[in-house]
């Protein structure tokens, strides 16, 4: 007997063809009839609707908490605009990654989405870790995101004002009669929306989006393919409790003034490391790769230079918007400059790959 937890939208996905996996803990959709390539397209061309309720939403709520969760976070919060949205780092104490995370600030508290497969250790560990807050699940809200280049548009036919949201932004609207929460943001390199809703409205909802010609469903695995062409991170795979932001090239998520030098300057568990790493620098970093031949090197394969080993896949698979198979991975940070030709290990075959920048796509956000 299946154990996996059940989204509000279970159902729903069962009766519009979804093939059903486990992942994470629940049953999800990983893809629907047209099948994942298809799936990756449309969103790229119009707009697909995932379900994303798996992962955990959660308030924190205090006295001065933007101060409390920089202890735990290598972020300015301080600076964050009231409805701004910022990406995070949850780092521990040797300066690895115990999740990443999404934050908005909001008028009386900060608003969280956390992975599916961390969101009991991450909330255990902000309770922990900020005494003097108040950490809230919300377990009685979906969460869906809406990608795409036609999302706006469909979303603004049952609320003008959403057009108004830009990137990384987030704001309380109604949507068909529900008290929703919507941020600007997503997973896919597209423009779009993800939409908190009460589980009581997930099903009428989603079927009120996809009323829209312009929109479909789409699975977990279109979402895999979108977010590695966009050449974002999945936690797990590309970064975990051994990578440090610097080797993951995520220095970008740790604002200047949190920063060595920087008026708030470390602060957080490990601070000292990874201030140590942005200094002296470190021995890998995360890149791309494109692969010669049409048939994707997959995560966990080995990284060559002259016989070498030298690195390792994280993440691979076929780009169908590239119609081409791209990767990224950890290679030798001396090896790691744009243009580096190197070879995969597949099958006991040298496959001849290539360093080249990410992202594999250009991504398409309303700043």
């Amino acid at each position: 007997m299946s154990t996996e937890k059940h989204t509000a939208l279970y159902d729903w996905h069962v009766a519009h063809g979804a093939k059903i996996v486990p992942f994470a803990g629940y049953a999800m959709p990983v893809q629907y009839a047209e099948g994942i390539v298809k799936e990756h397209l449309w969103t790229r061309e119009h707009a697909g609707l995932f379900d994303v309720s798996h992962m955990g939403q959660l308030t924190i709520s205090g006295a001065d908490v933007a101060t409390s969760l920089e202890r735990l976070l290598p972020v300015d919060l301080q600076g964050l605009e009231v409805n701004q949205q910022r990406y995070a780092l949850l780092m521990n104490a040797q300066g690895g990654i115990d999740d990443d995370l999404m934050l908005t600030r909001r008028a009386n508290d900060f608003y969280v989405v956390v992975n599916a497969a961390c969101k009991d250790a991450d909330f255990a560990k902000l309770q922990a870790g900020l005494p003097d807050c108040t950490v809230e699940w919300w377990p009685e809200c979906a969460l869906l995101a809406l990608q795409g280049p036609e999302a706006v548009e469909v979303l603004a036919a049952i609320e003008p004002k959403v057009r108004d949201l830009t990137f990384m932004h987030g704001g309380a609207f109604t949507l068909l009669g529900a008290e929703c929460w919507v941020s600007r943001s997503g997973y896919t390199g597209e423009d779009g929306y993800e939409i908190s809703v009460p589980n009581s409205n997930a099903a009428a909802f989603a079927d009120a989006l996809c009323s829209d010609a312009r929109v479909k469903p789409i699975g977990l695995g279109a979402r895999d393919s979108l977010r590695l062409e966009a050449g974002l991170c999945l936690y797990g795979n590309d970064i975990d409790t051994t990578t440090s932001p610097i080797e993951a090239s995520l220095i970008w998520a740790i604002q200047k003034v949190r920063r060595p030098g920087g008026e708030r300057a470390g602060g957080y568990p490990g601070a000292d490391i990874v201030a140590r790493h942005i200094e002296a620098g470190v021995s890998r970093k995360r890149v791309g790769f494109s692969i010669e031949g049409r048939a994707p090197v997959r995560a966990h394969t080995d990284v060559y230079h002259n016989g070498e080993k030298v690195g390792t896949i994280t993440s691979g698979g076929f780009g169908a918007t590239v119609n081409a198979p791209v990767a990224m991975g950890y290679v030798r940070t001396d090896l790691a400059a744009v243009g580096t030709k190197l070879t995969a290990k597949v099958r006991d075959k040298d496959v001849p790959i290539e360093i080249v920048a990410m992202p594999f796509v250009r991504k398409d956000y309303k700043k």
